[in-house]
């Protein structure tokens, strides 16, 4: 009880050097608590933020892999340098996945998991109907593949059974799907109808299809009409479609595709939607093989469409799980699960994940500064109180009573001090956060901008820069999306952008475990400031400083 007493009154005796140490501490402590407010945004945002939202997932192949691997063994066996393109085809060939693996992996997750997809062919022009183009003449065949922007997955992703498959490429892509929930996710963006209704799935719906809005004006369809397209790879075969429905495209996606070197079939206005059902009547589904002639007159065995399977997941942490569980039902190293979805949020996670890092390196040059400081304060304030320490102790108080007094005036003053800063900091966490993670945001766009402006390209980008009012909310806090444009790879175009919505704003609470950091923040300043008190306390020899004194 002596130690505390007297700990008390060295406090209240000696003001001028407390209140300086308590503002340190203090300040340490505000920036302390801004920093692990933006530490536990990032987490929080990580753990939870589609703990609330359905996610996509696809399995594709690993292409990149596997073209190593084939190139790598021809190599070995030949000596000749030039690439084993036969090889890296049949390499990749060789992988398609079926639709029945597809529902394997399905069935083999333990998590709940909705399903669907969609299977892109071709189909030819015929004199009565033709396809959208600014030339006077279309090529009814390209060495392209089929559908080239109509060949991506719904949900953003590929197909893993896209492999080395090409595929004869008419006038048109005949996109099959499966369900409304493959429609409405239809790769070449949401659309409406205008007039009609979309087919059905069933075999009493064979042969009823949708056009796009400029497809029907270009020909003069109407609802009910039946129009006559040929199979590309039998163009004497003649293949009759009913016109149930006709639909636009909630933006214009028409952009130049009827360059030299383009198919009209990838124009999403030359788009014909269908059922499964109806592609597995014509011959032209995923399961159905068609034979191809290269420009040499190879002939090649092929699928006749392309088959782009989506899983639906309920979370972040159920797509992680069926990651894992595909895994172990067997799928090897040579396909990779992949989310456009998990991908797209964390990209949007960049600027926080940024300002995270920013945080923890200025937490721990504030600790370290401020710990240099204490050490310093404290030091002067035992060589200070020396012959107090030599009354104390000539007077029978031992060393460690007299050394843990110092500690624990310390340690009051800090924990006044901690209290302080804590308070502070969390009354001003939230303004700081933000306007240091608009200010990330901010260099995000400027990057976008000037990689824009390098290539020439900002004529043709969108969505720069406008706002979004996207939030997401969790247990410590809500985070707010602003929307700004940024590169996107895999596309048709080298130098188009894909919109994220990054997180601009943040609004956390002081949690429990951030409270308990502090505490330890605190009593780790402490025992290192009290140390080197308690040192020089033990070296300390009463009678000679009394001498000295005299």
């Amino acid at each position: 009880m002596f130690v505390f007493k007297n700990a008390w009154k060295s406090v209240v005796r000696n003001k001028g050097r407390n209140i300086l140490i308590a503002i340190i501490v203090a300040i340490i402590a505000a920036a302390a608590t801004i920093g692990l407010s933006i530490r536990q945004a990032a987490d929080s945002a990580r753990a939870t933020g589609l703990e609330d939202t359905s996610v996509t997932a696809q399995i594709s192949v690993n292409r990149e892999k596997l073209i190593s691997s084939a190139q790598s063994s021809s190599s070995s066996s030949s000596s000749s340098s030039k690439p084993d393109f036969s090889a890296a085809r049949s390499a990749l060939a060789s992988k398609t996945l079926s639709l029945a693996s597809y529902e394997k992996y399905a069935k083999a997750s333990t998590v709940k998991t909705g399903t669907y997809y969609t299977e892109t062919s071709s189909v030819s022009k015929t004199d009565s109907f033709q396809p959208v183009s600014t030339t006077s003449t279309s090529s009814s065949s390209s060495s392209s593949s089929s559908g080239q922007a109509a060949g991506q997955g719904a949900g953003g992703g590929m197909g893993g059974g896209m492999g080395a498959e090409e595929t004869q490429s008419g006038d048109f892509s005949l996109v099959g799907f499966s369900s409304d929930t493959a429609v409405k996710n239809a790769t070449n963006g949401t659309f409406t109808m205008t007039s009609g209704k979309v087919f059905g799935y069933t075999s009493s719906s064979n042969g009823d299809v949708i056009i796009s809005k400029s497809l029907a004006d270009f020909n003069k369809v109407s609802v009910g009409d039946t129009i006559s397209v040929t199979n590309p790879y039998d163009t004497s075969k003649t293949i009759k479609l009913k016109v149930v429905g006709i639909y636009k495209n909630t933006t214009d996606t028409s952009s130049s595709n009827n360059g030299p070197s383009q198919s009209t079939s990838s124009d999403p206005s030359n788009a014909i939607y269908t059922s499964i059902s109806t592609l597995k009547a014509l011959g032209l589904d995923a399961s159905s093989t068609v034979t191809t002639t290269d420009s040499s007159g190879t002939s090649t065995k092929t699928a006749a469409a392309q088959l782009s399977y989506t899983y639906v997941l309920g979370s972040k942490s159920a797509y992680t799980t069926f990651t894992k569980d595909v895994k172990k039902a067997g799928l090897s190293s040579d396909y990779t699960v992949s989310s456009a979805d998990v991908e797209e949020y964390e990209s949007s996670l960049l600027p926080l994940n940024n300002l995270a890092k920013f945080a923890l390196t200025l937490l721990l040059v504030v600790l370290a500064v401020g710990g240099v400081v204490l050490i310093v304060l404290s030091l002067f304030n035992v060589r200070e109180r020396k012959y107090e320490v030599g009354v104390l102790t000539a007077m029978g108080v031992k060393k460690a009573k007299v050394a843990t007094q110092f500690a624990i005036e310390l340690l009051i003053v800090t924990m006044i001090g901690l209290g302080v800063g804590a308070v502070a900091g969390a009354a001003t966490s939230v303004p700081v956060s933000n306007q240091l993670l608009a200010s990330q945001v901010s260099q995000q766009e400027s990057q976008a901008s000037t990689q824009e402006a390098q290539f020439g390209r900002g004529a043709n980008v969108g969505g720069s820069g406008t706002s979004t009012s996207g939030t997401s909310g969790s247990s410590s806090g809500t985070t707010t999306g602003k929307t700004a444009a940024a590169p996107t790879q895999g596309t048709g175009n080298p130098f188009s952008t894909k919109a994220v919505s990054y997180v601009s704003s943040i609004n956390t609470s002081v949690s429990l475990s951030m409270v308990g950091q502090l505490l330890l923040i605190g009593l780790g300043l402490t025992l290192i400031s009290a140390l080197v008190g308690v040192v020089f306390v033990m070296r300390y020899e009463p009678l000679q400083i009394l001498a000295d004194r005299s």
